[in-house]
């Protein structure tokens, strides 16, 4: 569960809804302003206090997305023109500095496996393709995951619509799912 907070750590408090699930968390009786203390993690002090990784995440995420519309082509490793895993490589590239494999194959193969139960924003999702039969054909990068209805969305180059947003929910994706490797 992810607990959101605005403005610095001394001074500010919780957003309303957010003070209530923290209060509930730690049964909260009104008179424990020292515990409360032990929570200033929560804040973000205008960004200086966020996790490293969540800070690269929401770059490459921001990458991604300015990417949208831009065509497909097969091969192509951007900047105005993808593949799927031209995409996820020059994402990665541009703003990680990493090299997370060349085509979706050699990407699912170097990256960390992880459950689907485990999966982030920032994680590569595979399908199969009608040309990949049952093995590794198409990439993109998971933008949000829901664990109770066991759902995510993700950004991919799509053959035929270029760079878009698609959910797992939708037909032809549902069935091909292949699994989920995180970047390390």
């Amino acid at each position: 569960m992810f607990l959101f907070a605005v403005g610095t750590a001394q001074g500010q408090r919780l957003l309303p809804e957010d003070e209530k699930i923290l209060n509930d968390l730690i049964d909260y009786d009104g008179n424990d302003e020292e515990e409360i203390g032990n929570f200033d993690f929560l804040y973000t002090n205008g960004g200086d206090n966020l996790n490293y990784d969540e800070v690269m995440t929401e770059n490459l995420i921001d990458e991604a997305l300015s990417h949208i519309g831009a065509r497909y082509v097969y091969g192509s490793k951007g900047p105005n023109t993808f593949d799927c895993s031209g995409f996820t490589s020059y994402v990665y590239r541009q703003q990680n500095k990493i090299n997370i494999g060349a085509s979706s194959r050699e990407q699912y193969a170097i990256n960390q496996p992880i459950k689907r139960s485990e999966m982030q924003a920032g994680d590569l999702v595979f399908f199969t393709s009608p040309r990949s039969g049952r093995g590794v054909g198409h990439v993109g990068i998971v933008l949000s995951f829901d664990p109770v209805t066991d759902t995510f969305t993700f950004i991919h180059a799509s053959t035929t619509k270029g760079v878009r947003i698609s959910k797992s929910t939708e037909g032809y994706y549902q069935k091909r799912y292949i699994g989920v490797r995180r970047v390390k």
